[in-house]
């Protein structure tokens, strides 16, 4: 501590940009002064890019807050936050920086706001490193609302690697606390579904290839469900650039959803990336866990604030999620463990996350 700022080292464990969204938002949600060093040092370009900029930026604006040392390529912050307030705020990465790492800083704040709040984030929907935004709606949305909040989140416009381009409008009230999870019984798997696009310059063919090999590689695990994958071609009004890419969920009998997706990219095999996400559903489905590795670090945070007990089961602890567990506990008086799952099937890998929540109260309701 610096005074009363806190100071957070960037560069620990994951050494990303989680780091300074994790301790952002909370640093805006306690009215704690941070002054975060190191950022991304575990980066091959480390310090802030353009999309961690503008999630800096959009948490500012949102409570009056200060920022200093916000520059691209900046190795060290100091963030002054003020009283989180609603209304419309604008981010935009300017680049394929993802829409989703934007919402992601930006919706515990507005969660906690005085008025109800509308985000216009701007920059790539499908980008590597990051949820692509089909998994936010189809995943991470039905899923975080199980705290007790409701959000709407509407694709206007979807962009990709290289130029980005894209925009999504979220919208949402602000609550009077969260209330806790348990995601602890998996059931079983009742239906699995997902969407494979193109955009752009490219073939539906592609798409259709796509979700083929993905249904004929599920088929070998799982011989007796109707998997329903949409081939789809974005509209060229409503994306901008070119790009492709497939999301399948597969949903259970007690409403858990876990996915499997994976990026089109120019000279991979269409085939491939069907098989590839495929694989990745296959996999978070093997653990026996509630909540598949993407959603897994992003419940973290909500955890965290909620008032009371959560309880989640999930596969292997991720790196991202022993991260946000580590900054959580020092910038707020919630408390994690996480301890190996006594299974019935002792070749399944989980583990169950509790959290006794701080009980965050929203002082503007």
């Amino acid at each position: 501590m610096d005074g009363d700022r806190v100071e957070i080292d960037g560069g620990i464990m994951e050494g990303g940009g989680q780091i300074l969204r994790v301790s952002t938002a909370l640093s805006c949600l306690l009215g704690l002064p941070l002054r975060v060093r190191r950022i991304r040092a575990g980066r091959s370009q480390p310090g802030l890019r353009p999309q961690h900029l503008s999630g800096l930026e959009i948490v500012r604006d949102l409570c009056d807050g200060k920022l200093n040392g916000g520059e691209i390529g900046s190795t060290e912050i100091i963030f002054t936050p003020g009283k989180i307030k609603g209304g419309t705020h604008i981010a935009d990465t300017k680049t394929a920086g993802s829409v989703c790492l934007l919402m992601q800083v930006a919706m515990p704040c507005v969660l906690f706001a005085a008025s109800p709040s509308e985000l216009h984030l701007k920059g790539g929907t499908n980008a590597e490193m990051a949820p692509q935004i089909d998994y936010t709606v189809m995943v991470f949305k039905p899923i975080v609302e199980k705290f007790n909040f409701t959000f709407s989140c509407d694709i206007k416009r979807r962009g990709y690697y290289p130029q980005g381009g894209g925009e999504v409008v979220v919208q949402m009230s602000p609550v009077k606390e969260l209330s806790p999870v348990n995601l602890t019984e998996r059931g079983t798997v009742t239906k699995i579904y997902g969407r494979a696009f193109v955009a752009g310059a490219l073939p539906i063919k592609l798409a259709k290839d796509m979700s083929a090999a993905a249904v004929r590689c599920i088929r070998r695990e799982i011989r007796d469900l109707y998997i329903n994958i949409q081939p789809v071609r974005e509209p060229d009004d409503q994306a901008v650039g070119t790009g492709s890419g497939i999301i399948i969920v597969a949903e259970t009998s007690t409403g858990c959803l876990l996915a499997g997706s994976s990026l089109g990219k120019r000279g991979k095999n269409s085939d491939k990336v069907g098989i590839e996400a495929a694989e990745k559903l296959l996999q978070n489905l093997k653990h026996g866990g509630t909540v598949d590795d993407s959603l897994q670090d992003q419940l973290i945070i909500f955890m965290a604030l909620a008032k009371g007990v959560s309880r989640v089961k999930s596969g292997p602890i991720t790196l991202h999620t022993q991260t946000a567990i580590h900054f959580a506990e020092q910038l707020t008086k919630a408390k994690f463990t996480v301890t190996k799952s006594e299974e019935e099937d002792p070749s399944n890998d989980t583990y169950i996350i509790e959290c006794q929540g701080m009980g965050m109260i929203n002082p503007n309701l």
